[in-house]
């Protein structure tokens, strides 16, 4: 999982914000789908274990080696490092300027800290910088009932997502063409995230996606466990993990957006640490049997769609960069303004 957030950042770093959050942000989930589905194609075609591990490493280290640090790479084959940028190193000629204009290709160019002699940053006053930690987070009322809330969400939604991808050993059907299924149902459901999100709002599509997911588990509970049935419960498991697949995409924003800057980092680290808990706590679910697990993920995604009524929709709402801020603007803590 720490590799996925990498590879996110890496994805979206070096695009406009205005493509971060669709086009760019978006395709490294659709990649990770697909590894999955690639996944139990190679397990197929490899059944022992071993072969399997040894298969999976080496398509690591082919994907992998191309983008090794650059900087590794110059100083194994001894490049020299790169020019410095024309602007920068005192005054240039217009010459030098790929765009110079009506300007003499005698006329000297310099950016403003260069002739001033300092930065525009260090004429700013200089403040205090205002930091925040969990400790902060717990005091306050609405900051605690935020919190409490998007660890449950988090921890219900990572319970049903990995506990569905784990339970196809106990479907009865196909293992690999159900993996492979669970996998391709994730996409669609990616791609009407991110269309339904600024249209609807993040607590609408997240409760309606935890809902629809638990619906269908419970569905799934209910049916037995040979002839057609078995294949209306795996019908059951992929469209479970469909609705859940664009809650775990969700939640993501969606966590980030309740709480202000000086605490983001703190209040993520504790969601995420909740939906590790729950991906660990998954395979024991997993185990259960053929229609305990399905009735555990229903409930999960019921409670957790249940339990996202009471968090505020963050659609069009200015994001708070202080503590204060956010309670002045929250209306004093009302829970659900």
């Amino acid at each position: 999982m720490n590799n996925c957030c990498c590879v996110y950042v890496l994805a979206t770093e070096p695009v406009g914000p205005t493509k971060r959050g669709g086009a760019a942000g978006m395709s490294t989930f659709y990649f990770f789908s697909g590894g999955i589905a690639a996944l139990s194609g190679i397990a197929y075609a490899f059944r022992s274990w071993r072969a399997l591990y040894i298969a999976t490493s080496i398509l690591f280290l082919v994907f992998v080696l191309p983008f090794v640090s650059e900087s590794l790479i110059r100083s194994l084959y001894l490049i020299p490092p790169l020019a410095p940028h024309p602007w920068r190193g005192g005054p240039r000629h217009a010459s030098h300027c790929p765009v110079h204009g009506d300007l003499p290709a005698t006329a000297l160019l310099a950016l403003e800290e260069e002739v001033s002699g300092h930065s525009p940053r260090s004429t700013s006053t200089k403040q205090e910088a205002v930091t925040g930690s969990l400790v902060d987070v717990l005091r306050c009322p609405l900051r605690r009932a935020r919190l409490f809330l998007a660890v449950a969400v988090n921890f219900f939604c990572s319970v049903v997502y990995y506990g569905l991808s784990l339970n196809v050993v106990n479907l009865g059907t196909n293992l690999y063409l159900n993996a492979f299924l669970n996998a391709v149902a994730e996409m669609p459901a990616f791609f009407l995230t991110a269309v339904l999100l600024d249209r609807y709002g993040r607590k609408s599509l997240s409760i309606g996606t935890q809902w629809f997911s638990g619906a269908f588990c419970l569905l799934g509970g209910l049916m037995k466990g040979y002839g057609v049935w078995k294949t209306v419960r795996m019908v059951c498991g992929i469209l479970g993990i469909f609705g859940m697949a664009g809650t775990y995409n969700l939640l993501f924003i969606y966590t980030v957006e309740l709480f202000p800057t000086v605490v983001r980092n703190a209040a993520l680290g504790c969601a995420t640490q909740a939906a590790q808990m729950g991906a660990i706590l998954a395979p024991f679910v997993a185990v259960m049997g053929e229609r305990v697990p399905f009735l555990v993920f229903g409930a999960c995604g019921l409670a957790g769609g249940t339990l996202t009524f009471l968090l505020p929709e963050t659609l069009n709402r200015p994001l708070y960069d202080t503590m204060t801020g956010m309670e002045e603007g929250e209306g004093g803590g009302d829970l659900l303004n």
